[in-house]
């Protein structure tokens, strides 16, 4: 198990689904006869998965190729069944939030805040497909993504306002995305903005007629990047939104991450191709 190869057996799921294609995941939430509507086990189960594709993904084993030979991951695939993305939290279970204590409501919270953040911080390319409604957490899981394709008559909302509470755990994470202004309108107004608008402001990326293959071009141009350079480019913002040195401190330690890349093996693999007029090993002929 320590190999973390592809092979491994996945964590067993009910919810939701996890198949492997190449170096390319598909993640799909299955609880379509609600919606999709975020209760503890989808949430536990949708975080097991983030987790085993984690440990399997190219940024995070620093090599293309497990044990077996086998594609290491590079891109995750995120998608609804059904007629929508995802309704939010499930009704039942926020009716139990009332009568939980505070330290029980804080553990539930903690759960959210792990699901947001391990998709946030994903060492893979991460692609959503939208359809229907994405409520409450579901906007929550787009904020997170790092490409994101609506159908035009897709909903997005950040409704907890309806109910007299915030949208406080994905509130940084739809933040990042939107900015200050835009997502104190959405949190105060909570109502539900179109696939147009929802564009405009940089909520999503890309609207499609049919989301049927709409991912391909997208999945076509990340594979043909350097893996660890998808996977440090995110890094490189997480480091760039958390900075507090000054801008010197920055411009010097950008100077080293740059000659730490360049020195690479992928650096020196894509300089080397690049002058050679060949394909470089990563990328899928």
């Amino acid at each position: 198990m320590l190999n973390f190869t592809i092979e491994d057996l996945k964590p067993e799921t009910s919810l939701c689904s996890l198949e492997i294609e190449g170096a390319v995941a598909h993640l799909t939430l299955t609880r379509e006869d609600v919606y999709n509507a975020l209760n503890i086990q989808l949430i536990s189960e949708i975080i097991s998965l983030l987790d085993w594709t984690k440990e399997r993904s190219v940024g995070d084993r620093g090599t293309l190729h497990d044990s077996t030979g086998a594609s290491y991951l590079r891109i995750l695939v995120l998608s609804g069944a059904g007629k929508h993305f995802c309704a939010g939290a499930d009704i039942n279970m926020m009716r139990d939030a009332g009568a939980k204590s505070p330290e029980e409501n804080r553990t539930d919270s903690e759960r959210l805040d792990r699901l947001f953040n391990s998709l946030w911080a994903h060492p893979c390319f991460t692609i959503g497909k939208i359809q229907g409604v994405a409520l409450g957490g579901g906007a929550g899981l787009i904020a997170c993504l790092d490409h994101v394709i609506v159908e035009p008559i897709a909903r997005i909302a950040l409704s907890e306002g309806k109910l007299g509470i915030l949208p406080a755990v994905i509130g940084p994470y739809v933040y990042r995305k939107v900015g200050s202004a835009e997502f104190r309108r959405l949190s105060m107004m909570a109502g539900r903005i179109g696939a147009e608008e929802s564009l405009r402001i940089g909520l999503v990326n890309q609207l499609s007629e049919s989301l049927d293959g709409s991912e391909s071009t997208i999945v076509s141009e990340v594979l043909s990047t350097g893996p660890m350079a998808v996977s440090e480019a995110k890094k490189l913002t997480l480091t760039f939104d958390r900075w507090t040195g000054s801008d010197e401190e920055l411009r010097q330690w950008t100077l080293d991450k740059t000659s730490a890349m360049r020195g690479s093996a992928e650096g020196q693999e894509g300089l080397a191709s690049f002058l050679e007029k060949r394909s470089p090993n990563w990328k899928e002929e």
